[in-house]
Formats: C-alpha cells, sequence, structure tokens
C-alpha cells in the first residue's frame, strides 16, 4: 500500500490554507450529521452514527476547539494533535475517537468537495467502483429459521452473495442466545444457502478460548469463512489462542480504537483479519492507517460497518482504495428506505453498492435539512 498517502498534507492540492471556521452537530428525522465550514464559506457533510446523540460533549469540549482557526490542509496533523489536547489521551477509547472520526469526515468531505475529487481519491487511485457487501444481521431474538428465511428473502432481493449472522449470546460466557440456537442456525443456513453463498459469523465475545475452539471446528465443517470476535474483544490472549488453533480465518478489531495496539495485533497474528470501525477508530485517515499495517502483513482489512445509505459512504470511500480489502464489505441486512433528503440512495444492486463518485463523500442533502434539524452544538 506503498500509494496510500495516508499521512500527507493537502498542500499541494490547495495553494491557500482551508481554515476551518466551525464545525457543528445536527440531528435530522432520527439521523445524527456533522458539518464543517471553512472561513471561506466551504461546506463540508457527514451522516454518522447514533452514538452522537451522547457523544456530542466530547466533540463540543475537546474536538472542536482543537479544529477551529486550523488548516484543514494538515488534517492528519490535526486528527493526532487532538489526543493531547486538553488531556484527551485520558479519554481514549471508542468514546473519545468516535467524535474525532465525526470531524475529520465532515472535513474530508469539505476538502474533497473543494477539489472536485472524491474523498477516496485524496488519498490513492480509485481501484474499485463498485463493492461486493455482506449482508449483515443484527439479530439474536430470532430462530434459526426465522434468520434463514428473512435473510434469504434479502439474498434474492439483492443477488448479495455472502451472509453473516450473529452466534453465541454477547459476551454471554459460553453460553447461547438460547440452547442450540447456534448448533441448529449453521447448518440450516449452509443447507439452504447452498455452496454458492458465504457464510460469515459474529460471536461478538461469547466464548473462552476452549469452547471457541470446539464451535470453530463446527464452523469450519460447514464452510464459514471467518469467525469473528470468538472471545471478549479485550481478551487478546484468548483470541489468539483461537487464531492458532483453527484453520479457519479469526476476525477482529471492532472495538479497537488504539493503532499500537493494532500494529501488536497485526504482528503477533492475534486476528487473521483486522475489522477497524470507521467511527470507533477516529475516521478515514486511521483506519487507512491499519490497512497499511495490515498490508505489510499480507492480511487483509474488512471494516466494521453494519451501515445502510448516507452512513456507509465514508467506508465506500475506504473500499474504492484500500488496495488489500477483503472479498466483502459489511452491509446491514435490513432494507434501506429510500431517502428524501440526500442523494444518490446507496443501495444494493447485483449484490454491491456502488461507490459515490461525486465531490467529498459523494453524498449530496437536501438545503432544507439545516433548517429543519435540531441543532446539538
Amino acid at each position: 500500500m506503498k500509494s496510500l498517502a495516508v499521512d500527507a498534507t493537502f498542500h499541494d492540492l490547495f495553494p491557500n490554507p482551508v481554515t476551518l471556521a466551525s464545525i457543528e452537530a445536527f440531528r435530522f428525522d432520527g439521523h445524527y450529521l456533522v458539518r464543517a465550514t471553512s472561513e471561506d464559506g466551504a461546506v463540508g457533510a457527514v451522516t454518522v452514527n447514533n452514538r452522537l446523540a451522547y457523544l456530542w460533549p466530547l466533540l463540543k469540549e475537546f474536538v472542536v476547539p482543537f479544529f477551529a482557526g486550523k488548516d484543514a490542509r494538515d488534517l492528519a496533523a490535526l486528527v493526532d494533535g487532538v489526543y493531547t489536547y486538553k488531556s484527551a489521551y485520558k479519554l481514549a477509547g471508542i468514546a473519545f475517537w468516535n467524535p474525532v472520526a465525526y470531524a475529520e469526515l465532515a472535513v474530508l468531505d469539505l476538502l474533497g468537495r473543494l477539489a472536485g475529487r472524491p474523498v477516496g481519491a485524496l488519498f490513492a487511485p480509485v481501484i474499485r467502483t463498485d463493492i461486493p457487501i455482506y449482508l449483515s444481521s443484527m439479530h439474536r431474538d430470532t430462530t434459526p429459521e426465522e434468520e434463514v428465511e428473512w435473510l434469504g428473502a434479502r439474498l434474492a432481493e439483492t443477488h448479495a452473495t455472502a451472509v453473516k449472522f450473529k452466534i453465541g449470546g454477547r459476551m454471554s460466557h459460553n453460553a447461547d442466545a438460547f440452547p442450540g440456537r447456534t448448533d441448529r442456525l449453521v447448518p440450516l443456513a449452509r443447507k439452504t444457502f447452498g455452496d454458492e453463498v458465504t457464510i460469515y459469523v459474529d460471536a461478538n465475545g461469547s466464548y473462552d478460548a476452549p469452547y471457541a475452539i470446539e464451535i470453530g471446528a463446527m464452523l469450519a465443517d460447514y464452510g464459514v469463512a471467518f469467525l469473528e470476535e470468538p472471545c471478549p474483544w479485550q481478551e487478546y490472549d484468548q483470541t489468539k489462542e483461537v487464531a492458532d488453533a483453527l484453520d479457519l480465518p479469526v476476525a477482529g478489531g471492532e472495538q479497537d480504537s488504539s493503532l499500537p495496539l493494532f500494529a501488536w495485533m497485526i504482528d503477533d497474528r492475534v486476528v487473521d483479519l483486522v475489522q477497524p470501525d470507521m467511527m470507533y477508530n477516529g475516521g478515514l485517515i486511521r483506519a487507512l492507517r491499519v490497512a497499511e499495517m495490515a498490508a505489510g502483513a499480507n492480511m487483509l482489512v474488512m471494516p466494521h460497518s453494519p451501515k445502510v445509505g448516507a452512513e456507509g459512504a465514508a467506508v465506500l470511500q475506504f473500499a474504492s482504495v484500500a488496495p488489500n480489502l477483503g472479498p466483502h464489505q459489511e452491509w446491514h441486512g435490513r432494507p434501506a428506505t429510500i431517502p428524501s433528503w440526500y442523494t444518490p440512495a446507496l443501495e444494493i444492486r447485483n449484490g454491491r453498492v456502488p461507490v459515490p463518485t461525486g465531490p467529498g463523500l459523494g453524498v449530496e442533502y437536501d438545503p432544507v435539512i439545516w433548517d429543519r434539524a435540531e441543532q446539538l452544538i
């Protein structure tokens, strides 16, 4: 991934400073947006996750004051520098890096619009214009029959060729969501979908290492393509024990937001493929840094992103340029509501989601929403 200019400044694109005047946060129709404006009136915006509902004070107190008045051309340095602003490192973790991502992505949208190019192309040549996806189920309250039926219907509707199920009970000390669910779900899914459909599974830290190895052997018998978070995410030694014991690839990294920790996980092969979350890990620049680390170890990267619509735009931009992207990108299994307040809809077409080709993140918002939205900061 030597072609990725992850830590480059944007001075070559913009001869004059792009001074940030404001970063604002909004709630609109159950969605959350962040908007960045330069002193010259350039604007960028991003739809973010709903954690902004309770993390906006961190955005207000730490991120906005640090970014305000700075030159957006030095964005990578801003993303790094905010960590020590007012001792923000004492808040390190997902709760801190989410607000950094909100600001970074809004600023990237602004810069992409000024440059007249997609955000991904700010870092590297675009190598993918549409992304094969896997349909991600977020349910554990379904029977195996219900789960296979509704995801089977979505496979038929979208022509996707991969799915991901939840197994176990989520940080549940080896307990299943209800007795026998996992043991019935995986064989039923394989029998119903056939060998043409790739099956991934996510345990959300349900198991200790010995039981995860036992479950992993069963999953391998049914051709499952990866086991995500078999052990509680901070139990790295247990996760490595599972990865070392199984031929089945072990995935992880969704909850992690420390770049040195990612480097160690990759170097010591704690997991077989890494899944940084675009927002949990602090934005696109930091996600690309993780991808670079993984590429150096011949490891694939498959970001955590059970999103639909505009909230998935940043991950699509990442996927458009990361050479070591895995075979599928995560997309929420539920049908998307066709939006009236932004374009394009970012829908699944023949098992793929097109990467927005417009400038910035590629999402155009109806200007009326800014008047109708509730402003948080």
